[in-house]
């Protein structure tokens, strides 16, 4: 704390006199200034220019809403903004306001806000002599003896001039001078006496009239008169005489009606009625007094008859005066000290309010002042004000009277949005006494709390197939700031998801937070992604939290089961030998089939829905395997038919038909008799269409190109025949019987293949071993086929029926030959 101490004076016409003091705190500043007025100026009279004299902005008296705050009833003083001066409201009477206290002083406080600013303005009043001293009563008698001794006293009271200072009470003038004057040792300023200077004579004069003149000390001086008229008594030789001169009591200012506050006595040394003694409180003394106090006429007990308050005076001075039957009589002071009790509680003025504080605020920053005043003396009047407990606050004292109300500690809107400070005041009286004011204050916001989402990361799962703009599902973060601060928006951050950018995936809602799908997934393609939504608040500057979204696709029977095995070909024929000598539960192939979908919607089944002979084969549900059911009779057709459907678990499911060829057969030339009759009919009704538009088109150009044709062939299937019969090389070689269904599921053991491809040309013929699969394949084209049948007519080729490469093989028909598959 840094204090400076500014004392200026300056003469004005009216001789005023300022003095400037300030202190300046960390965020309060207090500051006091002192004028000094004569009384009774006119009403506008300029008392000084306060914001010259306070260093003071004009702009800043207006946009600190400068105003004047005064505990008094009346307001004297206004405040100019415009100007800046300090103007007489009201006429000021120095006596009406203030009585005999000096200095007379009004006291102002001049408040500024924004910031706050606290200055103590006090105004003294100065007095002028606008008032003659008057006496209480415009005459007074007395009765005196003509034996009163010479140097006897007696009280004529006193003037009163509400003036001070010089302007006050000065001097007494007592006329004429001839047996009676004023006690030159008797002070001005209290009770007035006359000294007999001269014994009396009634005889020579029984009425005296004398006049006194009380004088004042101000230019031009005033004075006030009072007569006085003495009556001469015959002889009453001694006065009454006090114990003593000066009484002193003290009272509690609570004390009730009829407290006995002391005892005055008195003692006359006449004899008679001359010695008897009545008690009187002097009319010298102001009603107002007489009002409060009694004296017993008998017994000059005194005693309290009415109420008397500390604050308002603390101090009473009594002239009791004791006068005998003779008309003799003397005075004594009582002096009452009024004693403070605690009985007026602390009064809180709130001086300045702020109404809301921002949250960011700093420890010490100034919300209230308040003035409070305890009217008590010594420790009645000593306060100290609390806060209620729990709160970031707390009270000081800067000066005097004056506390603030300053934050204490960092403020959080979100722990506590308002709160209501009770200022209790309590001053150090026995028991203490104590008020209280509430002050309520909100906590603006700021936007320090980034949003909060309801889960670290996110996981939610969509059905493939889905509707492009289907709401997935919605992420929900909160704030807990206020207004503008907690507004949530909803951001998808920037990724790519197999390259392509997030947004061709998802969309999100900036103000709700839904997620919505762009396009329609694909669990084939992609079974999850990932990607961060970010949550940003609407504060100056925004907040943000980002969070991990995932999202899984879930698979959907959208996907026939694909066949892999047997090929399904349009222009060929698949078959399946099974021999005669097959025995129950013979392996005759296995349809091997794929689902592309996931879970259930791929677990797949077999059944056999159509067959030549639905008694013969039967299908594993599980595994497709086709097996015999029975053993195979002579009466079994060669060809069967058997349609096998393969069919999903889903919901609903899905199937695929596949069609199976069986050759029943011992003897391969058999096989080869059914099937190609089967092959050639189908090739001709394939072809129908075709022969016949081109027979419509050129019927004379197909007839004798028909001729050459038939011509040709013959040629060529004789000169075929010939050179297969000489040559060297095996039609169909023998293979060591090496098939064996040990445990091997399917139609494609694990066994070496044979691959031959023969043309009509021996020379061209070529053929190949392979091992892919473990299958043994002969490839043969149709010219291969005529020329078999031709060489088992010449040489008897292939009788045994019992060879087990021609028993156990698959035939396959073409358009344009022969595939042999042999196991």
């Amino acid at each position: 704390m840094r204090i400076f101490n500014l004392k200026k004076m300056a003469v004005f016409s009216l001789q005023h006199r300022i003095m400037f003091f300030v202190v300046f705190c960390s965020h309060f500043v207090y500051g006091q200034i002192s004028y000094s007025i004569p009384e009774e100026m006119k009403k506008g009279s300029v008392i000084g220019n306060i914001a010259q004299d306070l260093g003071l902005d004009l702009k800043r008296l207006k946009s600190g809403k400068a105003r004047l705050y005064s505990g008094d009833s009346t307001e004297y003083i206004e405040l100019n903004k415009v100007r800046g001066l300090l103007l007489i409201r009201e006429n000021i009477d120095r006596e009406a306001l203030c009585t005999k206290i000096t200095p007379c002083a009004l006291h102002l406080q001049m408040v500024l806000e924004n910031p706050m600013e606290l200055y103590s303005i006090t105004i003294e009043v100065t007095d002028i002599n606008d008032n003659a001293p008057t006496f209480q009563k415009s005459e007074i008698r007395f009765e005196i003896s003509e034996s009163a001794i010479t140097g006897a006293s007696f009280v004529l009271g006193r003037a009163v001039d509400p003036d001070v200072g010089i302007n006050g009470l000065r001097s007494y003038s007592l006329k004429p001078t001839d047996n009676f004057a004023l006690d030159k040792q008797a002070d001005v300023g209290k009770i007035v006496e006359m000294v007999l200077q001269k014994p009396l004579d009634r005889e020579k004069q029984g009425i005296i009239d004398l006049l006194l003149t009380a004088f004042d000390g101000g230019d031009p001086r005033l004075s006030g008169t009072m007569s006085i008229h003495i009556t001469v008594l015959d002889v009453n030789d001694n006065a009454p005489v006090f114990t003593h001169n000066v009484y002193k009591a003290s009272v509690t200012e609570n004390a009730i009606k009829g407290t006995k506050l002391t005892t005055v006595s008195a003692s006359d040394a006449d004899e008679g009625s001359n010695s008897h003694v009545t008690y009187y409180i002097s009319d010298a003394v102001d009603s107002s007094v007489t009002d409060i106090f009694l004296v017993d006429q008998h017994s000059g007990e005194v005693t309290l008859n009415g109420q008397i308050d500390y604050e308002k005076l603390n101090h009473y001075q009594l002239v009791i005066q004791a006068r005998d039957q003779g008309g003799l009589s003397n005075s004594c002071k009582v002096i009452i000290d009024v004693l403070d009790i605690n009985d007026n509680k602390p009064t809180i003025d709130i001086l300045s309010m702020s109404s809301s504080i921002s949250e960011e605020s700093k420890p010490n920053t100034v919300v209230a002042m308040i003035k409070v005043n305890d009217p008590d003396s010594g420790a009645n009047g000593q306060l100290h004000c609390v806060i209620n407990d729990n709160i970031p606050f707390a009270v000081t004292n800067p000066s005097n009277d004056f506390f603030s109300v300053r934050t204490e500690q960092e403020l959080d809107r979100e722990r506590e949005a308002e709160y209501n400070i009770t200022v209790t005041c309590s001053d150090e009286g026995v028991p203490s006494l104590s008020s209280s004011a509430s002050l309520r204050l909100q906590i603006s916001d700021v936007n320090d709390n980034a949003p909060v989402f309801e889960r670290n990361n996110y996981e939610a799962y969509v059905v493939e197939n889905n509707t492009p703009g289907l709401s997935i599902f919605t992420v929900k973060a909160s704030d807990v700031d206020s207004n503008q601060n907690a507004r949530v928006s909803y951001i998808l951050e920037d990724s790519t998801v197999n390259g392509v950018p997030v947004s061709s995936y998802v969309t999100v809602s900036a103000d709700s937070g839904v997620i919505n799908a762009v396009r329609s997934f694909d669990y084939e393609q992609l079974k999850d992604f990932h990607f961060r939504v970010k949550a940003q608040d609407g504060g100056s500057p925004p907040l943000s939290t980002n969070v991990t979204v995932k999202i899984t696709i879930q698979d959907q029977n959208d996907n026939v089961p694909q066949v892999l095995y047997p090929v399904q070909t349009g222009g060929s024929l698949v078959a399946e030998i099974v021999p005669r000598l097959a025995d129950v539960g013979y392996l005759v192939t296995k349809v091997v089939a794929v689902d592309v979908d996931s879970g259930q919607n791929a677990w797949l089944s077999y059944k056999l829905q159509k067959a030549t002979d639905r008694a013969l084969f039967e299908v594993g549900p599980q595994n497709g395997e086709i097996r015999t059911v029975r053993q195979v009779t002579d009466k079994d057709a060669v060809k069967q038919k058997l349609t096998v459907v393969v069919e999903d678990n889903g919901q609903p499911s899905r199937s695929a038909v596949v069609n199976i060829n069986v050759a029943v057969a011992d003897s391969f030339p058999e096989v080869l008799s059914e099937f190609t009759d089967f092959t050639h009919g189908k090739t001709y009704n394939d072809d129908l269409t075709f022969y016949l538009i081109l027979a419509l088109a050129a019927v004379s150009f197909l007839f004798i190109t028909c001729l050459v044709v038939i011509i040709s062939v013959k040629i060529y299937r004789w000169r075929q025949s010939r050179i297969f019969h000489h040559s060297n090389l095996p039609v169909i070689p023998y293979y060591p019987p090496g098939y064996t269904d040990t445990g091997v599921t399917g139609t494609l053991p694990h066994m070496y293949n044979y691959d031959m491809c023969m043309t009509t040309d021996s020379r061209k013929s070529d053929c190949k071993y392979s091992t892919l699969g473990g299958q043994k394949i002969l490839i043969m084209d149709r010219s291969f086929t005529e020329t078999m049948q031709h060489a088992k007519t010449e040489n008897n080729f292939l009788e045994d029926p019992d060879s087990p490469d021609l028993v156990r093989g698959s035939l396959l028909y073409n358009r344009n030959g022969c595939f042999l598959h042999i196991r």
